[in-house]
């Protein structure tokens, strides 16, 4: 890996429960090559509004970080955005959310397509994973979006830990879309190659 690599990163990369708490995490982020991407995990209570988030990478010279919340970046002949997701189980104030969520892709996607048309690969990231369980994975709320544009080809994931939580899951595909698991125990804190 070099620094002309870009990273993305789907979340969970700090316990720190403010954004000046996380220097530590963000020093060492900074010293690793590549561009890097961070994605809000479950657990980024410090996450906050992209321009404080910004701010604090400029006031801190942490020059090779960003974020994707709302936005998405162009790298090489590729559009990487992606979203937090949210659990899926039926409880009305997660039905809530997840709306939100989707919502949310669907509003990048659009502003992707008036830009670019259909002509680049869009790659999607999420925290959570797009299902409720890796048995119902055929069950996905975010396929109807997705399906919309025929440039989209892979979703990776991340959030699921332990042998418990991803059982025996493997890599799927669901109309024509590519989903990949890639929370960190699971690959064994390596790195995935997307493209």
């Amino acid at each position: 890996m070099n620094n002309d690599d870009l990273v993305v990163l789907p979340g969970d990369f700090s316990w720190a429960m403010k954004l000046e708490d996380t220097k530590q995490d963000f020093e060492y982020l900074q010293n690793l090559p590549g561009k890097k991407l961070l994605l809000k995990g479950n657990h980024d209570y410090w996450w906050n509004t992209l321009v404080k988030m910004r701010n604090f990478l400029k006031e801190n010279n942490y020059n090779n970080i960003d974020f994707i919340q709302n936005n998405y970046f162009e790298f090489e002949d590729k559009i990487i955005t992606g979203i937090h997701g949210w659990i899926i189980n039926g409880k009305e104030d997660d039905e809530k959310v997840l709306r939100r969520e989707k919502l949310r892709l669907e509003m990048e996607l659009e502003a992707i397509t008036k830009k670019y048309g259909t002509t680049k690969e869009i790659i999607i990231f999420m925290h959570y994973p797009p299902f409720e369980k890796p048995e119902n994975k055929n069950q996905n709320p975010y396929a109807e979006i997705l399906g919309k544009y025929s440039n989209i080809k892979k979703v990776y994931y991340g959030h699921l830990h332990g042998v418990q939580a991803y059982g025996n899951i493997k890599d799927y595909k669901l109309y024509g879309i590519e989903y990949k698991l890639i929370s960190a125990d699971y690959l064994e804190f390596d790195i995935q190659k997307i493209y």
